[in-house]
């Protein structure tokens, strides 16, 4: 069973890696280059802002919980080859999408809807995010 405390921890670990995404994002789109990546460049910026949209998210529902949100970044990768960098995006965005199917879980299980809701629409858009990066790859 889920307890308060644990699910605060988590949602920073998740806090975390979203200003890491954020971050890791704006830097691969600028140093992209190649016509072949213009478009997933811009959409890396595109990502970047929603990956800063999540973080203001999970650091209300984190304050909302009593708990104080963290201002630490987690790891960020960088490479000198466009392919690595997506590839370096995408596993950013499969560790996103299972951290947020456990912390959808334990919402439901601490019975907190609102913010399970608010998980939801988070997942759909990290999602998305694989989704784009997938296609870029030809994947």
């Amino acid at each position: 069973m889920a307890n308060k405390e644990e699910f605060i921890k988590l949602l920073n670990k998740a806090l975390e890696w979203e200003y890491a995404a954020a971050v890791q994002y704006v830097q691969h789109a600028s140093v992209m280059t190649g016509p072949e990546y213009d478009s997933i460049s811009a959409e890396l910026v595109v990502h970047s802002n929603e990956e800063m949209a999540h973080a203001v998210t999970v650091s209300t529902i984190i304050n909302d919980l009593g708990g104080t949100p963290t201002i630490e970044v987690e790891k960020r990768d960088i490479s000198e080859d466009a392919k690595t960098m997506l590839a370096q995006d995408l596993a950013g965005e499969e560790l996103a999408i299972k951290m947020y199917k456990e912390l959808i879980g334990m919402a439901e299980e601490l019975k907190e809807y609102g913010i399970r809701r608010n998980l939801e629409d988070i997942l759909m858009q990290e999602e998305e995010h694989r989704r784009d990066i997938l296609s870029s790859l030809g994947r």
